[in-house]
């Protein structure tokens, strides 16, 4: 992970990787690419564009670790009618990200 050096909240890239799979993250800044994809922040648009699940091993515990990092926990941690427990935050930028327990491979 790659912090930024005037805030450290911001994560500048980062890669989540999870057995065979891998996502990448990104912080959005002024770059050709970012530019040519016309790209924006969530609060240059307004909200967040885009919503992603990721399955953590201890709900509770990663909702406490990432709201000690400055995230706010909008939703939960909570069971869930689709099985298992799970919570929603939105990170210092202002990107939503959901966190829980239920795995469709397991």
């Amino acid at each position: 992970m790659h912090l930024d050096e005037r805030d450290p909240h911001i994560v500048q890239h980062a890669q989540l990787i999870w057995r065979d799979r891998i996502v990448m993250i990104y912080n959005i800044k002024d770059t050709e690419f970012a530019r040519a994809a016309r790209m924006k922040t969530a609060a240059e648009a307004g909200g967040p564009t885009v919503g992603l699940y990721l399955i953590v091993g201890d709900v509770d515990a990663h909702a406490e670790r990432a709201r000690a990092a400055g995230a706010e926990i909008i939703l939960g941690p909570d069971d869930k009618e689709y099985g298992g427990r799970g919570y929603s935050a939105r990170d210092p930028e202002g990107n939503v990200w959901s966190f829980g327990s239920c795995d469709p491979w397991a």
